[in-house]
């Protein structure tokens, strides 16, 4: 049921409601993203890095074969093309299908940043903590400056 173009949820605080509109907003935005990526990739638009009609002659290699094989004899890069620098070959179709699954990766970090404001409105220092603090988490591991197991 719709009240006032909000919907009528029962127990929800406003920063709940704030974090599910900023995701679903995200997740659309990520969804179409990945549709529009795939569809000029898969139609030749936008040329891919690797040929579609090459990519079994690499289903068998293991990740660093497949990169140093498609990075040497397609994207002509001194080092193979992993973590962020992806976002140097962003021309290439198969590598443009990545937007998308940033988007998608990244909204958490808009949804906890998002909520922020509301909860300092509501003078809630320890949601305002933890918001800020998981969001700064998320993004040092997203960057890759804060890692595990390696």
């Amino acid at each position: 049921m719709e009240t006032n173009g909000n919907v009528d949820c029962p127990g929800a605080d406003e920063e709940q409601l704030l974090y599910a509109k900023i995701l679903q907003t995200g997740m659309y935005i990520g969804l179409v993203l990945l549709l529009v990526t795939f569809a000029l990739y898969t139609s030749g638009i936008v040329a891919p890095a690797v040929p579609v009609e090459q990519l079994p002659d690499y289903w068998t290699m293991n990740v660093h074969d497949y990169l140093e094989a498609t990075n040497h004899d397609h994207l002509h890069h001194e080092h193979p093309v992993s973590g962020w620098s992806w976002l140097s070959v962003l021309g290439k179709g198969d590598y443009l299908n990545f937007l998308g699954i940033a988007v998608l990766s990244a909204v958490t970090i808009f949804c906890f940043l998002g909520i922020v404001p509301t909860l300092l409105r509501k003078k809630d220092t320890p949601y305002v903590v933890m918001a800020l603090l998981e969001a700064a988490i998320l993004t040092l591991a997203a960057s890759g400056i804060l890692s595990v197991g390696h």
